[in-house]
């Protein structure tokens, strides 16, 4: 028997449901026996003449001492730091960033019984997404997700995959609905797996559901499941950057734990918003699943697959920093800091969106996140490229413009003090250009 017929089979008995989610490429992915492979099988011997890395003949890295003296590093981070990482990221990062998941938000922190994998390193967010679209997302396959979304999801899944994206109108009435996810997931073909994106706290929406909505959108989901195999991609990127008094503010990831055998929840998270560190490109995939030893080895040896054919390896000293900072002893509180000033430049645009003029624009729901979402009056007709040029022409102000009309503010770029005259000049150039 192949390798991959292998690693397949074991799959396909242990874990049915997953197995049946794969991609065709996912099917194909098999990490082969060459150069990481045999150099982890002769680490600690006399002579290792594997893995193509400097070293001063007994192992240890020989940084630049420009670059070295940048980084106040021991000797053994210094040598994690400057050679490579594993395939699937330095076991101690991914074992730290495991407790950060579940103590992240203490408030609302998943139960202890609620068994996950043990997070892969990835080189950012999207490398997560891609992943998960490379083993599970293809030519054929069904992709719900609501918008707007974040557009990259669009040459994530259905350029580089072929998947096809089903957009659903989850915003009716300016009210957030999570019937019509799952109303589209029901109206599939009976019986073929299915992918599902939530984006909570979402870009660019800037929304994380209610308790009653997050209920209701995990029965939807479970009565879903009962028809296929259904994977929810939980895209965590904005996690714990809710604001609002009473809505949840843990990843859904948890909520579908066990819900349903054909269930199956991946969680994207990472350090990039969560830890302000956008430069590093430290993220984490993770399965909601509870898989034996034989199981876990044939996934990860799929992920291995795909994470050497695209990135290599993730960044050691990225990961390194990060390590520094989840053992600090201080990562709570520093967090949390990012947090209330984030939540500050909310309260903050409140009294402006109040105040915006609804001929003109109208903001979303919004009680989370970096971002604020305003539709521009459809009986405007004004492109929102147009008034985002318009904006940056005569009002020095830079924001994002969405079709078909939307206008999309990063409040996370702009400091609270700065925020009422932002929305002051968009608003006077949106009227501007309606009365052109």
């Amino acid at each position: 028997m192949s390798g991959v017929d292998r690693v397949n089979q074991t799959l396909e008995s242990e874990a049915p449901s997953l197995f049946k989610l794969l991609s065709p490429m996912g099917r194909e992915a098999y990490f082969p026996p060459d150069i990481p492979f045999q150099a982890k099988e002769a680490a600690g011997t006399d002579f290792n003449g594997t893995i193509g890395v400097f070293t001063d003949g007994a192992g240890n890295a020989v940084p630049l001492p420009a670059m070295e003296d940048v980084l106040d590093f021991d000797p053994e981070e210094r040598n994690r730091a400057f050679l490579y990482s594993p395939v699937l990221g330095i076991p101690s990062v991914r074992d730290a960033w495991q407790r950060w998941q579940r103590t992240g938000q203490p408030d609302q922190a998943p139960a202890e019984d609620q068994i996950t994998t043990r997070p892969v390193v990835l080189g950012g967010l999207t490398h997560g997404l891609s992943m998960v679209a490379d083993l599970f997302a293809g030519p054929g396959r069904h992709l719900v997700v609501g918008k707007p979304f974040w557009g990259n999801y669009r040459q994530i899944f259905r350029l580089r995959t072929g998947a096809q994206l089903v957009e659903v109108d989850v915003y009716r009435d300016f009210a957030y609905r999570p019937s019509a996810l799952v109303d589209a997931l029901k109206a599939l073909p009976a019986g073929e797996p299915a992918l599902m994106i939530v984006n909570f706290p979402s870009n660019p929406g800037g929304y994380s559901p209610t308790v009653e909505q997050r209920r209701d959108l995990r029965q939807g989901l479970i009565e879903a499941a009962a028809d296929r195999p259904l994977m929810v991609i939980c895209d965590d990127a904005y996690g714990g950057l809710v604001f609002t008094e009473g809505v949840p503010n843990r990843s859904f990831f948890w909520d579908l734990l066990g819900a349903h055998e054909n269930l199956v929840p991946v969680k994207i998270d990472g350090a990039t918003k969560e830890f302000a560190f956008f430069g590093g490109r430290v993220a984490f995939l993770t399965f909601g699943l509870e898989l034996s030893k034989a199981a876990t080895e044939a996934l990860e040896n799929k992920m291995q697959c795909l994470s050497r054919a695209t990135i290599g390896s993730p960044s050691a000293t990225s990961q390194m920093i990060l390590l520094r900072g989840l053992e600090s002893g201080r990562v709570f509180d520093e967090v949390s800091e990012i947090r209330r000033i984030a939540r500050e430049r909310y309260l903050a645009v409140q009294p402006a969106l109040a105040a915006l003029d609804p001929a003109l624009l109208r903001p979303l729901p919004f009680n989370s996140g970096f971002f604020v979402l305003m539709e521009l009056n459809p009986e405007l007709v004004l492109d929102p490229h147009a008034v985002r040029k318009h904006l940056i022409e005569h009002y020095s102000t830079g924001i994002v413009a969405a079709q078909p009309s939307y206008l999309r503010v990063a409040l996370c770029s702009v400091s609270a003090e700065a925020l009422p005259e932002m929305f002051r000049r968009i608003e006077a150039g949106v009227r501007e250009l309606a009365n052109a």
